[in-house]
């Protein structure tokens, strides 16, 4: 049975397209738009009425960190979700961490300034979030320094996981000046194959 993947490519549900391509998984993309969340047949999949949601075989997932750690532990090979307790540690710290510090205030910012009409716009809710992101980015910026990835010299779901929220930053042109080694981090990440045919790009 074909793992199938629900969720716009313009939502969370890019992070599982994403390692699914990563990977070489078999998969289905069914675009779901946010109007079809509510009805009967989508809830009965994910009962929050959101995407993304993931449907393999007989399990099925919503929360798209918890969709792209299942899919690592699945299918990752050659050190892609490590073999080590303690790098798997490493994984799900990194990927709860960029949705607890970084995710909210890119999003605020993201949906400020491309989908909020001139007359809703909040300026002090952005300016807000924009002061919210240097510390942790410097947090980050101190980790990555000397390494090519969070866990090492190799990609991971860790990185994944977290460039896949770090890349909202791009649209917004967040100035990554004061952290360069998370700038060079997160250029290497979305330079990768997958991650530009995940979004339909060449």
């Amino acid at each position: 049975m074909t793992l199938k993947i629900y969720g716009p490519t313009a939502s969370r549900a890019a992070r599982a397209l994403w390692i699914c391509h990563e990977l070489g998984i078999p998969f289905e993309h069914v675009p779901t738009e946010m109007k079809d969340t509510k009805t009967d047949a989508y809830k009965a999949i994910n009962p929050n009425g959101k995407v993304p949601a993931m449907v393999d075989g007989d399990v099925t997932l919503f929360e798209s960190m918890a969709i792209n750690t299942y899919l690592a532990a699945k299918h990752g090979k050659n050190g892609f979700w490590p073999a080590g307790v303690a790098d798997q540690g490493r994984v799900h710290q990194w990927s709860f961490w960029g949705m607890t510090e970084l995710e909210k205030p890119l999003l605020t910012i993201l949906m400020d300034m491309f989908m909020t009409p001139p007359d809703k716009k909040n300026p002090a809710a952005v300016a807000e979030a924009q002061a919210a992101l240097p510390k942790p980015l410097k947090v980050l910026d101190a980790a990555l320094a000397g390494r090519e990835h969070l866990l090492g010299s190799a990609f991971t779901v860790a990185d994944l996981n977290l460039a896949s929220i770090l890349s909202w930053a791009k649209p917004i042109r967040y100035d990554f000046s004061a952290t360069p080694n998370v700038a060079a981090w997160l250029d290497r990440c979305l330079g990768r194959a997958a991650f530009k045919a995940a979004r339909g790009q060449k």
